[in-house]
């Protein structure tokens, strides 16, 4: 099996699929580069983005997840909010990333090789408001913790495209002993839609299709409120080997819920 897949989305933006179901996205602007994200590190995603591209490039990490940062060792300049290094440490062991994807991967025989994890101490701190000028595209960054402390969503601004990583989806991970209560990460979330609207009409993430629609935040606000109201239909689900509840019942064999709407989240029910 080859780690990677491509998929040209237009002229300035390139979705590259890795081998834990993870997108990461190439952006091309007129003097300079950028991915977002570096996927789960299996592979040579570096030796991938030379073929697409032979402009400077930078990293930009939207969270420290291991299907987010460990591809980040084979590059000079990596970004990351300063929040996320104690959790790219928790993913970085090279027998728990072999885990990880052999679960993701069950019938693979042979993993590609691995690219030993980075020190995130030589990363550069992304932070809320930073903006990187690729010559043609600004790529604006704006905070969004949840997810995990430090995740963040990267808006194409010319280009009218906002990528969201994992920080609100059809399966929005809040699980984790990382994440952020369901209450903060709602205020968080709500202060994004504010900041963002009227400001993009396509969205991408780093899952599912790699596509979501537009209203993708009104719908997670929506589910966490019903969370919060105790509206959950909480269907005991696992995932990556944590056990919780899915808030809202999906259509069988989809990320899609039942009731047509967008936004789900994933979570541990308190008792």
């Amino acid at each position: 099996m080859e780690p990677f897949r491509i998929w040209q989305l237009s002229p300035r933006v390139v979705r590259i699929g890795g081998l834990m179901h993870e997108f990461v996205y190439l952006i091309k602007g007129d003097e300079r580069a950028a991915l977002i994200d570096s996927g789960c590190g299996f592979g040579s995603l570096r030796q991938v983005a030379a073929d697409l591209t032979g402009l400077p490039l930078t990293v930009l990490l939207t969270h420290g997840h291991m299907d987010h940062a460990m591809g980040a060792g084979e590059f000079d300049e990596v970004w990351m909010d300063r929040r996320d290094i104690p959790v790219f440490h928790a993913h970085a062991p090279a027998e728990y990333r072999r885990a990880i994807l052999r679960g993701a991967q069950p019938r693979l025989e042979e993993l590609p090789p691995m690219v030993p994890a980075a020190d995130p101490a030589r990363f550069l701190p992304l932070s809320d408001g930073a903006c990187f000028d690729l010559g043609g595209v600004h790529l604006d960054v704006f905070g969004c913790p949840g997810h995990t402390p430090g995740t963040v969503v990267v808006l194409l601004r010319e280009l009218r495209t906002l990528v969201v990583g994992d920080a609100c989806s059809n399966f929005t991970f809040l699980a984790g002993e990382e994440c952020l209560p369901i209450p903060v990460y709602r205020q968080n979330l709500l202060r994004l839609k504010e900041r963002l609207a009227g400001r993009f009409d396509v969205v991408l993430e780093a899952h599912g299709t790699g596509s979501l629609p537009a209203g993708i935040m009104d719908g997670v606000l929506e589910v966490c409120g019903d969370v919060m109201a105790g509206r959950t239909d909480d269907v005991p689900c696992s995932f990556g080997g944590v056990d919780g509840v899915l808030a809202k019942v999906r259509r069988p064999r989809s990320q899609l819920r039942a009731d047509g709407r967008p936004g789900n989240i994933f979570y541990k029910k308190q008792l």
